[in-house]
């Protein structure tokens, strides 16, 4: 692998996905290969079948190497909500004078107030918000002079489980792994910093499995993962219309909730099979659906509720509900809350489905760089 370009593994509810690529100018990408394969997915914190889970991640590996013609030697996991622990705590400090707040001061303070979590190891920890003793609020306050300061910070963790079954897939191979939180490298990446620092709140709606975030500075208040997706509501259409699997997940990807009730049945053809659906039954099916999405993440905002969240919108993302028209039109009724769709503003990738993917590149080219000489010499001798 060059200095310059990383590798990450995106674990999806119905997918994995390899993608190798660097930085380019104005906070762009430069993808050089990627590879997406299907797999089973998981519930309940466990992979369905971890044999399918192992072919997937080596078959996509293997394409990337021989499309790059390199060997991986670094490889950035994204741990999914499924697998994921986002816990914050807070933690103060006092000076006996006033003191220049330092980049040590602050880890020092994240270390102490560190949970420690029976069946997950510590992968993270991100700054939320800090207030100075004088009642002084800041993101960031490495350089200013204080008497105390309090901090909050989030700690992320991840399931042994998870990561056993990733390392037991690259055991014998020199890759060496590093697991991201997905959801929080969505976070950072999709949401800008000025609106997080005002609080915000971000929804991952996936195939199987969907996760809410709450937002605060550059750290996470809550997060929680519901087994509520795109495949769930494909489930109801099958049972309802007595179809395949595959052509139930055809027709969603089709779906027009602002249809007219009184149209003409949605006729359409799947693999040589044709279909007739009556169009009032096709959409009272998938509002059924999604609201069971919509009843997870209701009760999840409804816990977090508080002024700081008080007409935010909620940043909708994840391929759960990808080609169905209409969804966040009725997402927001049925939420009393504006749902907002959120993607990578990048050619060719500015679709939800992408999200995660990208975010996850975005923060191990950070976390890579931050690695390099250049980077640690520059900011030793900073202090």
């Amino acid at each position: 692998m060059t200095d310059k370009s990383v590798a990450i593994l995106d674990v999806r509810s119905s997918e994995i996905a390899v993608l190798y690529g660097e930085r380019g100018v104005n906070h762009t990408f430069v993808f050089k290969a990627s590879d997406t394969q299907a797999y089973s997915g998981y519930e309940d914190g466990a992979f369905y079948d971890e044999k399918e889970l192992s072919e997937a991640v080596h078959r996509a590996v293997a394409a990337v190497e021989q499309t790059c013609g390199i060997r991986l030697r670094d490889l950035y996991v994204g741990v999914p909500g499924e697998f994921t622990l986002a816990l914050p705590a807070e933690q103060s400090v006092s000076f006996p004078k006033r003191t220049r707040i330092e980049r040590k001061t602050l880890d020092a303070m994240a270390e102490r107030a560190r949970p420690r979590v029976e069946g997950y190891r510590h992968i993270r920890t991100a700054d939320v918000t800090f207030v100075t003793a004088d009642n002084r609020r800041e993101s960031d306050p490495v350089g200013s002079y204080a008497t105390g300061l309090s901090g909050v910070f989030t700690y992320f963790f991840c399931s042994e489980y998870f990561a056993e079954r990733i390392e037991a897939i690259f055991s014998g191979t020199r890759v060496a792994l590093h697991f991201l939180p997905t959801e929080y490298a969505m976070c950072s990446y999709l949401i800008p910093p000025e609106t997080r620092d005002e609080c915000a709140m971000l929804a991952d709606v996936g195939f199987l499995s969907t996760t809410v975030c709450v937002v605060l500075g550059n750290g996470l208040l809550a997060q929680s993962t519901f087994w509520v997706g795109r495949g769930q509501i494909a489930v109801r259409l099958m049972q309802r219309f007595s179809l395949p699997y595959d052509a139930a997940l055809a027709l969603l990807s089709k779906a027009n909730l602002n249809m007219r009730k009184g149209a003409k049945d949605r006729e359409f053809t799947h693999q040589g099979a044709y279909y007739s659906i009556p169009v009032k039954d096709l959409i009272e099916e998938i509002k059924a659906g999604l609201d069971g999405i919509c009843e997870k993440l209701g009760g999840f905002l409804e816990e977090c509720s508080g002024k700081e969240l008080d007409n935010k919108p909620l940043y909708v993302t994840g391929d759960g509900l990808d080609g169905i028209r209409g969804a966040l039109e009725y997402m927001t009724q049925r939420l009393d809350c504006v749902c907002e769709q959120i993607a990578p503003d990048l050619p060719y990738y500015n679709r939800p489905a992408m999200s995660s993917r990208v975010s996850l590149i975005d923060m191990a080219y950070e976390d890579h760089r931050k690695c390099g000489f250049l980077y640690r010499l520059l900011n030793l001798i900073g202090g």
